[in-house]
């Protein structure tokens, strides 16, 4: 492709021109910018596809290329964008219900858009490096600016037996892998890079049957180790498409466990990419808490305690630590009982005591008809224990 002048009504200075070949461009892509057939004429806007049909008939009319500023996208990111730009306009004083609407928005398009990937990965064997790092600097800002309302929705979607659930970890997996690496204070590239490494660390399982990470019943010798191999072989799909280091490496090294116990290569802590021991650590927290077809769903409370009595054995301590006083050790989403017998959900941290959580309380409401928060403390108001499956049932998000 080369650059060329913008068209027609376009500011060179803002934007560069590019001419793609018409018979590079997948079919069904979108383009980040408007697309031209010439320097006078619009071929399609950012939401418009690239159909098979308009390939065809642009090629009977011996048309070869096109110009953008834009670049090819297999899946068009308005949808996450809006949400992101809709959650900056929520003022303070609406209420939680709106936000916590547009979260569910943005969760369901997220979702939808990893199971894109992941479609195309077991398709056609090949990953987009741009479209999804282009995703993730959207999904960046998106937890950067609503993660409490975020944890909230997702928290509360448990995996059902038809759904994608290497779609569902992945999605959950990267949102958590973020909020860690905020904690850390990573910079936006490199949170960036974490968000993609994150997403794409169980690819490797696209190349095994189904039934092997979804059966209920034990897995026989041969499986096994066939589970075993879904490092390396998610690592030799992105090295075919050219990933970089910082990406392939965690994908790698996600099983690789601080006491020399993990899979493939039993590697030890100072040995393990900072990447992969934060994809270990929230990938192992959302398989604890989560529905899966072998297992029922666990409250985060327990998921995280279970992580915890790990910490410093398989587990990288300060990425543990970041998990707890990011989400507390009663994790956001989480329903619970209170000292005082009333019920509410998790909603937010108290960064310097993650054991005292911001409780919402059901059917408490302010004089200015808002749901009243409690800042649980060691002396007030505290959490006495998560509630059942049984006792959450028939309740909302407050």
């Amino acid at each position: 492709m080369s650059e060329l002048n913008a068209p027609d009504g376009g500011n060179p200075a803002q934007e560069q021109v590019k001419k793609y070949q018409l018979k590079e461009i997948p079919p069904e892509y979108f383009f980040t910018e408007p697309v031209y057939l010439d320097k006078q004429f619009i071929l399609t806007a950012r939401e418009m596809k690239i159909t098979g049909e308009m390939k065809k008939a642009l090629e009977e009319w011996n048309f070869k290329e096109i110009y953008s500023a834009g670049s090819p996208a297999e899946y068009y990111t308005e949808k996450i964008e809006k949400a992101r730009s809709g959650s900056a306009s929520v003022k303070a004083g609406q209420s939680d219900a709106i936000k916590l609407m547009r979260a569910k928005v943005f969760y369901a398009d997220f979702l939808e858009y990893v199971e894109t990937v992941f479609t195309k990965v077991d398709q056609t064997n090949r990953v987009e490096l741009n479209s999804i790092a282009e995703m993730m600097y959207t999904v960046c800002d998106v937890i950067k600016e609503d993660r409490r309302f975020i944890l909230r929705i997702e928290k509360n979607q448990l995996s059902g037996p038809n759904d994608n659930y290497l779609a569902s970890h992945a999605a959950k997996s990267t949102i958590i892998s973020i909020i860690i690496g905020l904690y850390l204070k990573m910079p936006n590239h490199r949170l960036i890079e974490l968000g993609v490494a994150a997403l794409l660390h169980e690819v490797g399982m696209i190349r095994l049957p189904e039934e092997t990470y979804l059966s209920g019943r034990p897995l026989k010798t041969d499986e096994r180790k066939a589970i075993l191999t879904h490092p390396i072989l998610g690592y030799n799909i992105l090295k075919a498409c050219d990933f970089p280091l910082a990406i392939t490496v965690p994908v790698l090294e996600h099983h690789e466990r601080e006491n020399g116990t993990g899979y493939p290569r039993k590697l030890t802590g100072e040995r393990i990419s900072l990447y992969a021991k934060i994809i270990a650590v929230a990938c192992s927290f959302e398989a604890l808490s989560a529905q899966r077809p072998h297992k029922e769903a666990k409250d985060g409370y327990t998921g995280m305690m279970e992580l915890l009595k790990n910490s410093g054995k398989q587990y990288d301590d300060t990425v543990v630590r970041a998990l707890v006083f990011s989400l507390s050790i009663y994790p956001i989403g989480l329903y619970v009982l209170l000292s005082d017998n009333s019920k509410g959900q998790v909603v937010d941290v108290n960064p310097e005591k993650p054991r005292f959580p911001v409780v919402q309380v059901f059917g408490d409401i302010t004089t200015d008809g808002k749901n009243r928060t409690v800042e649980t403390s060691q002396d007030g108001i505290n959490i006495i224990r998560p509630l059942t499956k049984e006792e959450t049932m028939g309740i909302g998000s407050p």
